[in-house]
């Protein structure tokens, strides 16, 4: 209502400060996969404004000091009054010549040109613990971006992408491989020597180990991040069938496979099993 009747000091505002709080800077930074499961010192180098080191923020040249804006006395805004057939209506705006702040800079800074600060490249050291994980943030705090005037600096959030790695996948702190054993070995047993991601394993594949078959090593996966101990690693087994046998080769197989009383289908060279089996249901027929 006071807007209605004239009560304009009630509405007022006054004059933006010029120095303000910065914004927060986010920066991608990609590592290995042994970098985030045992952590690392890595280097990063960030694009942000910094405090003007010629003015220390002010803005203004030196031996020179802000001025109280003329236009608005001061106050950052100034005042219209309209009447209407309920009274006067006084409303307010910021002042376009000193854009609200109630001062302005006659001189400015010929370094940031009265912004209080300038942009800049800098080498920065963040510690990455074991046992981040992919799309994870690191928080350096008042590391981001400066605010106008030299207000206190934003944060900078540094993200964290984990490469693809050859061998292993990650999901959480446990890792899985697949790894290829031949059609005998996994008959007779054998056993496999493992590079884990700090060391080797010697594991046992028992015999008569079957296809899809799973080892589970403890503790051989990544560090937790909070807390102590180490998910696992597990290795998946592909157990591969031969594709090309010679004749010696063959017939072994097909006497190993009478001893077991397997029946094994005879292929020729004019036709296969289920063609053979096509001609008898269709003489039968």
């Amino acid at each position: 209502m006071d807007a209605f009747f004239g009560g304009a000091a009630g509405g007022s505002r006054g004059p933006r400060p010029r120095t303000r709080p910065g914004a927060d800077a986010i920066l991608r930074l990609e590592l290995d996969l042994n970098e985030t499961a045992f952590g690392v010192e890595a280097p990063i180098t960030v694009d942000t404004a910094v405090l003007c080191t010629t003015c220390s923020g002010a803005g203004t040249a030196a031996g020179t000091h802000l001025a109280t804006c003329e236009a608005c006395g001061g106050r950052g805004e100034v005042q219209s009054v309209q009447r209407t057939f309920l009274g006067q209506v006084v409303s307010a705006r910021p002042c376009t010549v000193c854009q609200g702040y109630g001062t302005t800079i006659p001189h400015p800074c010929p370094t940031c040109a009265g912004d209080g600060r300038v942009r800049t490249r800098r080498s920065l050291t963040v510690k990455i613990p074991a046992g981040v994980e992919d799309g994870m943030r690191i928080r350096l705090a008042q590391q981001g971006e400066v605010g106008p005037g030299g207000g206190t600096a934003g944060d900078l959030y540094v993200e964290i992408h984990e490469r693809p790695h050859d061998v292993y996948s990650r999901k959480g702190d446990d890792l899985h491989c697949r790894v290829t054993v031949p059609m005998t070995a996994a008959a007779l047993g054998t056993r496999l020597t493992i590079k884990t991601l700090d060391s080797e394993e010697v594991v046992d594949v028992k015999p008569g180990t079957q296809p899809g078959s799973t080892l589970r090593l403890r503790a051989r996966g990544v560090p937790h991040l909070r807390g102590t101990g180490r998910g696992d690693l597990y290795v998946h087994l592909d157990v591969r069938t031969p594709t090309k046998l010679d004749a010696d080769q063959e017939r072994m197989l097909r006497d190993f496979a009478k001893t077991r009383g397997e029946e094994v289908a005879e292929l020729t060279k004019q036709g296969g099993f289920f063609s053979r089996m096509r001609d008898a249901f269709n003489g039968h027929a």
